[in-house]
């Protein structure tokens, strides 16, 4: 085997090793984007979820509004269905750490959950004027 024929197969070889290299370089990059997509994704979609759950617990504090303003004496404590799901309204005017109640104010309270995502809504009102809204906000828990 003459120097020529040497210098050639070692640079075949080279070439081949910079290939293989170079492949794996953009495999891994290509996998790193496809996993930060994958990602965003699921983020996206647990948003909408959220949102989703969310407007459930709305339209139950509404609904529960609606039923208080037409009789002062409604208690809550039943579920309301809103398209195809549904979502609680509690018993009203119910005292715990993170919906605090007043004298002369109602305290709403509704759960929706919309596809594993969990809406905890606390309403709190001044009750002689359903309209006045003191609270309007979402607890982790009413445990």
């Amino acid at each position: 085997m003459s120097v020529r024929q040497n210098n050639q197969q070692e640079g075949g070889f080279v070439a081949l090793i910079t290939a293989i290299a170079l492949s794996l370089v953009l495999l891994m990059i290509a996998a790193a984007l496809n996993q930060a997509g994958f990602f965003t994704r699921a983020t996206l979609l647990e948003a909408e979820y959220k949102e989703r759950s969310l407007a459930l617990a709305e339209a139950c504090a509404d609904t529960a509004l609606l039923r208080l303003a037409l009789d002062p004496a409604y208690v809550g404590s039943e579920t309301v269905t809103v398209g195809t799901s549904t979502c609680d309204i509690r018993p009203l005017n119910q005292d715990h750490p993170n919906c605090r109640l007043s004298a002369g104010q109602n305290t709403i309270e509704t759960r929706a959950v919309f596809q594993e995502a969990v809406t905890n809504l606390c309403v709190v009102v001044v009750s002689s004027d359903l309209s006045i809204i003191v609270s309007w906000k979402d607890v982790p828990s009413f445990y």
